[in-house]
């Protein structure tokens, strides 16, 4: 039970007048339905949010496959590597959004294991955890890093872009109430029969971004020579897509962390400033790996 409070920590007697309010509402229009769980087998549940995750992982792999080939490099290494990258992609991804959410994990710690029913995962987080696991698993090759980094970048845009819908299906990540017509009702928190005002669907912008840069990337990946830009500018795309999804998160979804400006917002800024330095720097260095050379040497 919640006593005095909803999970929310608002009034039960607010909520349980929200809701009658909320009823009348829906007969009237209708609103939005997500589908959090597609279906059930027995007592097992299918969860989009982790189904959308696996889809995406799957398709990204497969266009690794792809890559590794043109690089000269065997194919089945971008499945060895994406093993490592989701595992420690997904650990550090949980944790970093845990870490930042933490008050609302410290009375039940044990939803911090319910990644695949209720998402709440940080990209930021997600990325560094698997550049961390993409430099083990490198060295361990015996293969260069940056050549690694640019197989595995095409299939990380199509794969985070797919897993994006994951959070639209889930009701997560969504934005600021807006009078569009491709506005969409949320559940208010996991569940809830009260839902948002038509909100921007952000989860749908931050797909449709990763597919734009996705598509930029296919077409610069053979006029970049040098190993590791075409990994360094995808970080330069996407830190300024995520930027402006920001805008329409800010205060809903996403928090204010200085002066409207929200932590992922911050997180990005420097993503990209580290990025642009390294891609710089890389072009001088003129680090080209031809086909078929993918021996460690320095990163």
């Amino acid at each position: 039970m919640w006593g005095a409070n909803s999970p929310t920590g608002i009034p039960v007697s607010d909520v349980l007048l929200a809701l009658d309010v909320e009823r009348k509402h829906l007969r009237r229009r209708g609103g939005a339905r997500m589908y959090r769980t597609l279906f059930r087998i027995g007592p097992l549940e299918i969860h989009s949010y982790g189904t959308l995750l696996m889809i995406g992982f799957i398709a990204g792999i497969l266009l690794s496959r792809r890559e590794a080939r043109r690089l000269g490099l065997s194919p089945e290494i971008p499945l060895d590597l994406g093993i490592w990258v989701l595992v420690a992609g997904v650990v550090a991804a949980r944790g970093v959004y845990v870490l930042l959410d933490w008050s609302a994990f410290a009375a039940r710690p044990v939803e911090v294991l319910y990644i695949w029913r209720e998402g709440g995962l940080s990209f930021h987080g997600g990325l560094l955890g698997g550049v961390l696991a993409g430099l083990e698993f490198a060295r361990r090759q015996g293969l260069r890093f940056w050549t690694v980094a640019d197989m595995a970048t095409p299939g990380l845009a199509l794969g985070y872009g797919i897993a994006r819908f994951g959070c639209l299906l889930n009701g997560c990540c969504y934005g600021a109430p807006t009078a569009l017509p491709w506005g969409i009702r949320f559940p208010l928190w996991p569940d809830s029969p009260i839902m948002t005002d038509p909100s921007h669907p952000t989860q749908v912008y931050s797909a449709l971004g990763s597919f734009l840069v996705l598509a930029v990337l296919l077409l610069v990946r053979n006029r970049l020579k040098v190993r590791g830009q075409l990994f360094l500018l995808y970080l330069m795309l996407y830190a300024p897509v995520r930027a402006v999804v920001e805008i329409f998160r800010e205060g809903y979804t996403a928090r204010a962390l200085v002066d409207g400006i929200t932590e992922a917002q911050v997180a990005s800024a420097v993503i990209f400033a580290a990025a642009l330095v390294g891609f710089v720097l890389l072009g001088r260095r003129g680090m080209v790996d031809v086909a078929g050379e993918g021996a460690a040497d320095p990163p």
